[in-house]
This record gives structure tokens, sequence and C-alpha cells, in this order.
């Protein structure tokens, strides 16, 4: 490379650590400090270029840290959560009727708390629940509404291998989320009549649905083409996480590409109709506006996601390096538009999409970027595949936790289709749908036909066997050296032992805890909300009781929360699953569950409630997993249905340590419950019965078992008001620590012969990044 080339990658890099070491803080500087040291970095380059790489690793890590405290600063108060707050904003984006609800994102300009105004603003998040009549609101895009909400800081759920939405709500400006509170001032102020882009691509979608009805060619037609992922199920989003298509459905680099290599084609025919054009405007004049024209036009279509965004700028920061400097290298244009995504947005090191795109580029170029030969097309697209696929690998399951197995093949068969056929025939066919329908539909129905045999061929492969592999939560020192492995494979042929870069991946294949010893126990309590889900291991077997719920509208908890949690912990086989009764957050999740592990017994005390095939759980039921006994203890045989009192309790005892299992058991059952334990072990874990509510957890039950640590299940702020500060006070009279997944994220307590009960880790608190609450 020459000189300017490694000066201008060398300082993208230097100014990419300083960005990435702020995200490794448990908190933020004072803003004070982070101004010195954006000023300081800024005289230092200046004044002294022999330290431009100290200087712009601290100007990267002062604007990161700033960047960031701007973006906290402006969250939802903490005074204000809760309260009824009444707002005027726009609507953003493409609002989604669901069942008995709409979503919606509002950007907020103006807010008032008991009449006066408060300082908040910013992009918040919605749902406005329908009427008791069963109507939806009507809510279009654009429009501009007076409504009384009631919100609450962004706050997600904290498990292994979980999503993490308090970072997502950081790099999306997310600074709230709630609900439209019933209230008569709920109005429009303005139906936005005047240009509206969301307005006209809510027209593109429907026309879309129009031609192809409600099917899975339309649904992730939608997604690819135009962003909308709304309609996609859980069962197409399975099909595309298995055969590694994701970046397909999320609006990236390639679809940005594409639209602005039209803008280049464009010019050229241009050059060849009027020839005399070359005359007046070089060729990169025509070129660079054009490409840059189309893919600003396609991004608008898109949505302007996040990821769009992201790759919009990259494209242009590529086209300034070739129309303006002649960029001297691949790496001169990468370099480039490294520097200016970070100096727009620094944050945008905390999304997945950021590294893929930029790593993958990166390997790219630096495999095929040097060869003095050309391969047939055909080729090159499976050597590219190849090298992405191995050079993304580390990344893919430090981000995602899984690798697609079937992703090459299923990448090579769907790209080229996706770019020469899907893509160019839904843009087009959708925008002439708006003009003349009927020549707009031929286009889409064509885009149709050909989605549907891809569809076929993709769900086929999703079903293969081994499809797709998870992996257990890898740590920082598994990817560096898996990455170093990556580079091992990919370097040139001829170098020896290239193949023992291999080597380098099996740390990711290690689970981050020890293997345990025959008696020893391992607990999950998992952060699940309003409801509960544990996880109980010994050495070779696994327990699930309870799967959290399920929201049809919204999410399902055994899908997101129960079954990665599963995956990061190394669980590869289920022996028993427990549902302690049928409410919907106690066996929402079960079927994910099931579908993604066939347990080897399934019971629960209301089998006709839960919609999986359960055995009934009785009282009496003994089994025994390497030296630790579990034991079902409620409700008997001869047991009435009593709801929550029915609930199935499972002792599990180990040497000196037991665990009690309560469901939503209130103080009419507890007695009961007590009695059929006995005499407790030396050290008792219990899981607070029915997450703390106040007909629960009675003096007489806590006296009886006089447990060593409590833990409770419970929402944030739960409508609830789980657990109720008259049971906690009852706990603390009674000198028993007591845990909230509410406030600890997910708890885990390691049961041993020597420490007796262990807490090892409260998710919330040693998990805690600088934007998380």
């Amino acid at each position: 490379m020459k000189a300017p080339t490694l000066t201008l990658l060398s300082g993208s890099v230097a100014l990419l650590a300083g960005v990435v070491v702020v995200q490794l803080l448990p908190q933020l500087p004072p803003l004070w400090l982070e101004i010195a040291g954006l000023l300081f970095s800024l005289l230092l380059l200046w004044h002294l270029p022999r330290l431009r790489l100290l200087a712009i690793f601290l100007c990267g890590a002062a604007w990161a840290c700033l960047r960031a405290d701007i973006a906290l600063s402006q969250r939802l108060p903490l005074a204000l959560e809760g309260e009824d707050i009444q707002v005027s904003g726009t609507i953003i984006g493409l609002p989604q009727a669901q069942e008995g609800s709409t979503r919606f994102e509002l950007y907020v300009d103006t807010a008032l708390h008991e009449k006066a105004s408060v300082p908040f603003a910013g992009h918040v998040r919605l749902n406005w629940y329908a009427s008791k009549d069963g109507s939806a609101p009507d809510i279009t895009p654009c429009s501009r509404w007076q409504l009384v909400l009631r919100l609450k800081r962004p706050r997600g759920l904290i498990n292994p291998g979980g999503f993490d939405f308090e970072r997502h709500a950081l790099t999306q400006g997310i600074v709230a989320t709630g609900y439209v509170h019933d209230d008569a001032s709920n109005q429009m102020l303005d139906s936005g009549s005047g240009f509206c882009v969301d307005r006209l691509r809510q027209k593109i979608l429907q026309g879309i649905d129009s031609v192809l009805g409600d099917t899975p060619e339309s649904h992730v037609l939608r997604a690819m083409a135009f962003g909308d992922q709304a309609a996609m199920d859980e069962h197409e989003w399975a099909v595309v996480r298995a055969t590694g298509i994701p970046h397909l459905i999320a609006i990236s680099g390639l679809h940005i590409a594409l639209f602005s290599g039209f803008g280049v084609l464009l010019a050229r025919l241009l050059w060849r109709l009027f020839p005399r054009l070359t005359l007046r405007w070089p060729a990169p004049m025509l070129e660079a506006p054009l490409s840059l024209f189309f893919a600003l036009a396609y991004a608008m279509l898109a949505g302007f996601g996040l990821p769009t965004r992201r790759s919009l700028v990259m494209i242009a920061a590529i086209l300034v390096a070739s129309f303006v400097w002649r960029a001297r290298s691949s790496f001169h244009g990468l370099a480039l538009a490294v520097l200016v995504l970070l100096i727009c947005d620094p944050l945008c090191v905390l999304s997945a999409g950021f590294w893929l795109s930029f790593v993958g580029v990166a390997w790219l170029i630096l495999c095929l970027g040097g060869r003095g030969t050309r391969r047939h097309g055909w080729r090159e697209m499976l050597n590219a595949q190849g090298i992405a696929s191995i050079g993304l690998l580390p990344l893919t399951i430090w981000f995602f936790g899984q690798s697609s197995l079937v992703g090459p093949l299923a990448n090579v068969l769907a790209v080229p289709m996706v770019c020469f056929i899907l893509l160019p025939f839904a843009v087009l066919g959708g925008l002439m749908f708006l003009i003349a329908p009927a020549l707009g539909a031929p286009l889409l129905q064509v885009a149709g036909w050909v989605m549907h045999g891809l569809w076929w061929a993709l769900e086929k492969m999703a079903a293969w066997p081994a499809a797709q592999h998870y992996f257990p939560e890898p740590n920082l020192l598994a990817l560096v050296l898996a990455l170093l492995g990556a580079l091992w494979l990919l370097l040139p042929r001829g170098l020896p032992a290239r193949g023992l870069g291999l080597a380098l991946f099996l740390p990711l294949l290690w689970p981050l805890h020890t293997p345990l010893a025959d008696g020893e126990v391992d607990i999950t309590v998992l952060d699940v909300g309003q409801g509960l889900s544990v996880l109980v291991q010994t050495r070779d077997h696994a327990m699930v009781y309870d799967t959290g719920a399920r929201f049809p509208s919204a999410f399902d908890l055994g899908e997101v929360a129960v079954v990665p949690a599963m995956r990061a912990l190394a669980i590869t086989h289920l022996d028993r699953l427990v549902i302690s009764h049928g409410d919907n957050d106690h066996a929402g999740g079960t079927a994910a569950v099931v579908a993604a592990y066939i347990p080897d017994i399934s019971e629960g005390s209301e089998p006709q409630r839960t919609h999986v095939p359960l055995q009934h759980c009785v009282a009496g039921e003994i089994w025994a997993w390497n030296d630790v006994q579990f034991s079902v203890v409620h409700p008997r045989a001869d047991s009435p249905d009593l709801d929550n009192d029915s609930s199935c309790v499972v002792l599990v005892r180990s040497a000196n340590a037991e665990l009690i299992l309560s469901g939503d058991i209130s103080s009419k059952a507890e007695a009961q419950v007590a009695i059929e334990i006995g005499a407790t072990a030396a050290h008792t874990v219990l899981i607070v019965p029915h997450h703390g509510s106040k007909s629960s957890s009675s003096l007489a039950f806590l006296q009886a078992l006089h447990p060593q640590l409590a833990i409770a299940s419970a929402g944030y702020r739960s409508r609830f008001g789980h657990p109720h500060p008259s049971v906690v006070a009852r706990y603390a009279e009674q000198n028993i620590a007591f845990l909230n997944t509410a406030s600890s994220g997910f708890i885990q307590v390691h049961f041993s012969a020597e420490s007796g009960v262990e807490v090892m880790e409260q998710g919330r608190l040693a998990r805690h990044p600088y934007w998380r609450e």
C-alpha cells in the first residue's frame, strides 16, 4: 500500500479503537472530562503530529463518551416513569396493527406533566391498546397527535444469550417505551397531508399485499425490498436464521450498493447515447451524483433504518473517495467510510451490522483484491462466499450464538436471485403500482413467483439435519483466538500449516462455566419479566421449571429468553420439563421450548391449559440425577383443582442444600407444602411463591422453611405490584436474603459440598455496561 493509504488506514483504526474502548466502560466519565479530553486530543493532533495516532485514539474515545452521554441524557427522567404525560408528536415509520393493539413510534416534541412543561422530547416506542369494544385506533404515518402516555425508560430483560434491548435503544435513539393511556384528550392534530415517504411506503406495501395476498412470499418480499419486517412470523424468521440470510432481510450494504450501481449504469448509458457529455463532464462527475441519488432514493423507500443509514454513509464515502481523491486502493475507500461513519455516529459500533459489514468487506479486499487474474463469475462468487463464511464465523457466533451450516449454499442461491430479480422487480413494481396498478401488478407477480420458488428451497434447506449449530456463550479471548484462526486459514496458499488455524476456533465450543461434579447443582432463575422460568442443571442432566409468558402480538418469552439462555449455557438435551400450572406467565413459552428441545418427560398440574401434551404432576414422584434428589411435593393426586394452589411444587435436594420451586401457591396451600417438605437442609433457596404476592409467603411458611435465600421473579414496575412491599418486609424481618429479577436480571446460584449455596451472578449487576439501567 502507498503511504497515504497507510496513513488513512492507521488513522481509522486508531479512531475505531478509541470508540470501542469506551463501550467496555461500566459508566461514563463526567461531562467536563469528556469535553476536556476532546479539546486536548484536537490540540495534540494539531501541535504534535508525531503523536497523531494517540491523538486520534483519544479523540475517538472522548467523542464516543460525549455522544453516548448526550444520548443517555435524553432518556425519560426517572421521576416521570409511570406518570401521565400529555405529549404532542409526529408518527414516524409504519404503525403495526396487531391483535388487540397498534404498535407505533412517535417523535415527541412537547410534553406536559400536571399541566407544566417538562424537559422531555425524542423518539418513543408505544402500544395503543384496543378499546373495550375491540376497535383498534387508526394511525397513519406522518400524522401528528396529542396523546396521554405512560412511559418508562428503555429497559430490557437480561439473560445469558439474550437480546440487549437497552443497547438497541441507545443505537436507535429510543428514549422511552410505554403505552397510550385511555383519555378523552387523545386526538389527531394533523393528518400530515403533505408529502410523506412513509405514507408512500405504506401504499406500496398495501399494493404488494393486494397482489400476493397474506403469504410468506409477500411477508419476506416486504421485508427484503422495503424494510418492513412486521408481517414476518416466527416460522419465517426461523427459516431466515437457519439459512443464514438475515443480511438479505435487513436493508444493508448489498441493497444500497445494488441501487447505487444502477446509477452508475444509467450514467454510462448516457455516455453512450450522448458521447459529447464526457467532453464537458468527466465520467466520475456524472457517475458519482447519479449513484448517490439512486442510493438515497432507495434508502428513503426502505425506511431509513439504522443499517440503511450506515450503508448509505459507506457508499457516499466511497463515492467521494473515488470522485475527489481517486481512491488509491479499496482499503482507502473502506478506511474513509469507517472514519466518516464514526464521526457521524460513534455509537454504531454497538451494532452487529457495523462489524459484519466492515469486517466482511475487509476480508474480501484482503483475500480477493490483490489478484492479478480473474476467475469465472460463478467461481469468484463461490470463493467470496467461502471467505465471508470463514472470516465472519467468529463474529456471527459472538453476536448471535449460532451459525448456519447451510448458509454458504443458501446465499449462493439467494444472493443472485435477490440482486438481479427480486429487488429490481419488487421496487419497480411497487413504484409502478402507485401510478398504474395494471402495469405494476405483473412486475410484483413475477417477483412473487420467484420468491415462491426461492422460499420453497430455503424451507427445504432449513429442515435439513443440523442446518444450523448453536454455541455456548463465548468470552472475549475465544473471539480473539477465533479471529486469528480465521486469518491463519485465509492466508495465501503455499504457506505451511494453514489448517492449524482451525484449532483456534475450538475455544468457541467451550462453555464459560466449569463442568459440575456429582452432587453439585446450578440454578438459573431467568429474567422473564412478570413470570417465571428456572433452569436446573446437574452434571449430566437439565430441567426447566416454567417457561415465561407468550404474547401473540409481541413476543414469546420461551423463544426469546428461555431457549437462547439454554443454548448459551450449553444445554444440549432437556431431560424434564415441569410446568407449575396453566397461567400464561408460567406456561406461555412451553411450545417454543418443546419445539427447540424435545424433553424426555413433560409434566404439569394443568395439562388441559398448556396446549402441549403433559403428564399430570402428582406429589410422590421422586428421581435422582448425579447424586441430586428431585421430588414433587404438591399437589396430591386426590387434590381438587385449586387454580394457583394446584401449582406443581418441586424440591431439589443435594447433600447440604435444597431448592424449593413453589409456582404460584398462596398461603392456603403453603402449610401443606411445608408439611410435605419436612425438615429442611442446612441451606435452602426458595423461589418466592406467586412472585411475592401479598396473598403468599405467610409468616408460618417462612418460619417452617427458614430459607437462607429467597428469589422473586417479577417484572420491572409490575402492574400487579409484585413483590408487595409488605412481603419484602416480612422476608427482611426473618433475616432472609431477598433478590428480585426485576432489579438483578437473571440470577445464578450454585450448590456445592464446600460452600453450600453461593450466588454466582446477578446479570444486571455483573454485566453492567454504561448504557444499562
